[in-house]
């Protein structure tokens, strides 16, 4: 039985990786600053510690007990202040991994492929390809900062292996798909472009997975980076179609061309700067890039170094979501 920390362990994904490693007979220990989702760990029989992860003094205590950590932790959101992504992810990184060099824990950190993101079509991104000169957002801009603390620290001989997992979802998720779906019953969102762009999914049983096979990655491979996502990218709005049809929502019709819809976000953006800096837009670049452009992640470099491949396909993955989300999601 190993010892294992899991911070963020309060949201969707670091959740599911809490019950995973409990389910599997290892000793968890779950932190996170949602008190309500951390009592409903200790009822499913899991330690919780609630913690900052910023705060350095209290991540070297938990680390201290530990054999091995999962950083799901973060600050992921498409709007905000720089200051709160760059305390959350590059502060709360270096936090986590200076902690695991001081013991000598395995770091399972979680990234993003959201440091490839651009504001056009990008098709089977490989880890190591080309990344925008300026990222799209401070949640990517603070992500790829945390990435480099960590490749700093692994040249000082820390134990770890990075995993950018592209849009998590499943039972459980309050994030991605709610989102749209709540777009989606109020009949507010159109057809994105011609609607035949494809996206790479992650669904989330995939993803515990492949950190868990991280867990365990051999000591060749200490450092390496790995994209994660299901085994097909998905046309997505034929994807939003299915959904729609399963969860009896309407369908949207009304096409609007990526190009224009990315001006007026500017726009939008712009007028949130100058006046509203607070405030989320309703309309944002990275959100019509996302619903309309194409974006897609390559698997190969896991799938040849460690041998994890997905479960679970995103048909099977959507229909997971579905019924969660009519038995529980919506409340």
């Amino acid at each position: 039985m190993n010892r294992i920390l899991v911070t963020g362990a309060t949201g969707f994904l670091g959740g599911a990786v809490a019950r995973r490693l409990a389910a599997d007979g290892q000793h968890v220990v779950a932190t996170g600053r949602r008190v309500e989702a951390g009592a409903a760990l200790e009822a499913s029989g899991i330690r919780f510690v609630a913690a900052d992860v910023a705060d350095a003094a209290a991540i070297r205590a938990l680390v201290a007990g530990s054999d091995a950590v999962v950083h799901c932790a973060a600050l992921a959101a498409p709007w905000g202040p720089y200051a709160a992504f760059h305390r959350a992810n590059v502060g709360g990184t270096a936090a986590v991994a200076e902690a695991c060099l001081a013991r000598g824990a395995r770091l399972v950190h979680v990234s993003t492929p959201s440091i490839y993101f651009h504001l056009d079509d990008r098709v089977d991104v490989r880890e190591g390809d080309a990344l925008p000169l300026v990222p799209v957002n401070p949640y990517a801009a603070t992500k790829l900062l945390a990435e480099a603390v960590v490749q700093a620290l692994v040249r000082a001989g820390l134990d770890a292996v990075v995993l950018r997992p592209r849009a998590i979802y499943g039972e459980g998720d309050r994030t991605v798909f709610p989102r749209l779906v709540r777009a989606l019953t109020a009949r507010r969102l159109p057809v994105v472009g011609d609607g035949l762009n494809v996206s790479s999914l992650s669904y989330v049983g995939n993803v515990v997975d492949a950190i868990t096979t991280c867990l365990g990655a051999p000591a060749p491979f200490v450092g390496q980076a790995y994209n994660v996502a299901d085994a097909k990218p998905v046309v997505l709005w034929r994807t939003i179609g299915t959904l729609c049809r399963r969860l009896g929502l309407p369908a949207p019709t009304r096409h609007v061309p990526v190009g224009r819809l990315l001006r007026v976000a500017g726009w939008v953006e712009a007028f949130h700067r100058r006046f509203r800096p607070g405030v989320e837009p309703t309309l944002t670049r990275y959100g019509v890039a996302v619903l309309g452009r194409s974006q897609t992640i390559s698997t190969e470099a896991i799938r040849r170094d460690l041998g994890w491949a997905p479960r679970v396909g995103a048909d099977e993955g959507m229909e997971r979501f579905a019924a969660w989300w009519e038995r529980e999601g919506r409340r």
